[in-house]
C-alpha cells in the first residue's frame, strides 16, 4: 500500500510552471559535461546510470498530465544513452526518451546530462551528474570502487517543497521595473545553437577581481554587460532611442539562504539593471553591479522573490484552471514577463570530486538553452585551475561573444576556447580597439 503512495509526487512550486511553457521554442533544460582523460566506453555509462537510479529514485520518474496540474510518477523502464549528435539543450522528449525527464549522451570523451529543470534545479542536477560519473570511473578504474572516503558521501533523498515550507505570506511583491534592452540581430536556423566555451585561467581572473573589489560572478556580470553594451547595443541601437536598461538575471540557490537539502528546485533570482548611461565606461559598470548585488541578493529579496512563486502556485483561482487552459496563459504571460530580461547568466560555482577521482577528469562545462526572447543565455562553473564560462546563442552573430574574450585578454587573463563552430571562431577581433574602449 505504501509503495503505491510514494509511487507518484507533486511538482514543487517552481517546477509547476516548466512543463506549461515547454515547448521546441523552450526547453527549460540544462546540461552538465565532464571530459575525461580518455574515450567513453558507452556499455559502462549505462551501467553507471543505472546504478546511479538506484540510489537517486526521484530521477526515475516520468511526467504525467492531470487535470489541474502535471506530476511525476514513477518510470519503470530502462534509461537510454546514446551517442552526442543534436545541438545542446535540446527538449527532452520523453517519447523518444523512454519517458524520462533526463537524457544521457557522450562522444569521444565527454559525457552529458541534460536535465529538464521540472526535474529538479542546478545543484540536485550536478549531485545526480556525479553520481553517475563516480559508478562509470568505478566500473572502469577497479582501484577507485573500494575508497572510504566514496562510501562515506552524504546521499540525498530528501524531495520536499522547500518553497512552501519557507516562504513567507506577508512579504510584498517584488518589483519588475522597467522593460529590458532585447538582443538584437538575426537568428541561426531553427534548433541550431551556437556553442562557446571560455577556459579562464583562474589566478589571472581573481587578480582582476581583487582590482575592482568584486566576486567572481560579478565581475564576469560586468564584462558581460560591457560586451553587451559595445557589440550590440552600439551596433544596433547607437541612437540610443531604445534606452531600455541592459538587464542580467541571476538565479540564486536558496540553500545558502535557508536550511534545506531537497533535490527538487529550490532557487531564486535577482537582476543587475544597468541603464544605457552607466554604461560609459567598464569602471562605472563595476560600481553598478557591485552595489546591485549588496541591494538585492539578501535574504528579504530572495523572499520576495520566493514568495511570489508560492502565491502564484497556491492561487485559488489559479488552481481551479484545467491544465490546457493554464497552457496557453502561462506561455501568453512568460513571454511578456521575459521581456524585462536582456540575457541569464547562472553561475553552478566549484564542481568538486573526490580525491583520486579527479585524476581522471579534464573539465567540466554547464550549460542552459537559450529561446526566441533571451536569444543568448551564459553560464559557468570552476573546476581545479579553470573558470569555464559558456555562451549557448541562436544569434547568427558571435560579436558579444568575440568582445567578452578579446576583453579578458586585454586585461591580461589567459583564455582558451572550445567551440561547436557554428560560426567564425571569436578568436578573431581587434584587441586595441577593446583597450581603447576601456579608457573612455
Amino acid at each position: 500500500m505504501s509503495e503505491k503512495k510514494n509511487s507518484w509526487r507533486k511538482l514543487d512550486n517552481s517546477a509547476k510552471i516548466f512543463p506549461l511553457q515547454d515547448s521546441n521554442k523552450y526547453s527549460s533544460v540544462f546540461r552538465y559535461s565532464v571530459v575525461l582523460k580518455e574515450n567513453i566506453d558507452k556499455a559502462v555509462l549505462e551501467k553507471a546510470v543505472e546504478k546511479a537510479l538506484v540510489r537517486y529514485k526521484q530521477f526515475r520518474v516520468k511526467m504525467k498530465n492531470g487535470f489541474f496540474w502535471c506530476y511525476l510518477e514513477e518510470n519503470t523502464k530502462k534509461p537510454i544513452v546514446k551517442e552526442e549528435i543534436y545541438y545542446p539543450c535540446k527538449r527532452v522528449d520523453a517519447v523518444y526518451n523512454n519517458d524520462y525527464l533526463f537524457s544521457v549522451t557522450y562522444f569521444e570523451r565527454k559525457i552529458n546530462i541534460e536535465i529538464f529543470h521540472s526535474l529538479t534545479d542546478g545543484n540536485g542536477g550536478l549531485i545526480f551528474f556525479k553520481e553517475i560519473i563516480y559508478n562509470y570511473l568505478d566500473m572502469k578504474h577497479k582501484e577507485l570502487a573500494n575508497k572510504e572516503e566514496r562510501k562515506a558521501r552524504k546521499i540525498n533523498l530528501v524531495t520536499e517543497d522547500s518553497y512552501v515550507a519557507n516562504y513567507d505570506k506577508k512579504s510584498k511583491k517584488g518589483n519588475g521595473g522597467k522593460r529590458a534592452y532585447l538582443l538584437k540581430g538575426k537568428e541561426l536556423k531553427f534548433n541550431q545553437v551556437s556553442v562557446n566555451h571560455l577556459l579562464i585561467n583562474e589566478v589571472d581572473l581573481k587578480s582582476q577581481c581583487t582590482k575592482y573589489d568584486l566576486s567572481t560572478t560579478q565581475y564576469l556580470t560586468s564584462v558581460l554587460i560591457w560586451s553587451i553594451y559595445n557589440a550590440n547595443v552600439l551596433k544596433y541601437n547607437r541612437f540610443f532611442k531604445n534606452k531600455k536598461p541592459i538587464k542580467i538575471c541571476i538565479p540564486v540557490n536558496l540553500k545558502k539562504y535557508y536550511k534545506s537539502d531537497t533535490m527538487s528546485n529550490f532557487f531564486s533570482y535577482m537582476s543587475v539593471d544597468a541603464e544605457m548611461d552607466t554604461c560609459i565606461s567598464f569602471d562605472e559598470i563595476t560600481k553598478l553591479v557591485k552595489s546591485e548585488f549588496e541591494k538585492k541578493l539578501t535574504e528579504e529579496e530572495m523572499l520576495k522573490t520566493m514568495s511570489d512563486t508560492v502565491k502564484i502556485g497556491n492561487n485559488m483561482f489559479i488552481n481551479s484552471i484545467p491544465l490546457f487552459l493554464k497552457k496557453i496563459i502561462i506561455r501568453t504571460l512568460y513571454s511578456q514577463v521575459q521581456k524585462y530580461l536582456s540575457i541569464t547568466y547562472s553561475s553552478i560555482g566549484k564542481v568538486g570530486f573526490i580525491g583520486k577521482y579527479q585524476d581522471y577528469i579534464d573539465y567540466c562545462l554547464f550549460l542552459i538553452a537559450p529561446e526566441h526572447i533571451e536569444k543568448i543565455k551564459c553560464s559557468s562553473c570552476n573546476y581545479a585551475d579553470k573558470v569555464i564560462f559558456t555562451f549557448t546563442s541562436i544569434l547568427n552573430d558571435n560579436s558579444i561573444e568575440k568582445y567578452f574574450y578579446n576583453f579578458l585578454k586585454s586585461q591580461n587573463v589567459k583564455v582558451e576556447i572550445e567551440s561547436n563552430e557554428i560560426l567564425d571562431s571569436i578568436e578573431n577581433g581587434e584587441k586595441d580597439d577593446i583597450s581603447q574602449k576601456n579608457k573612455k
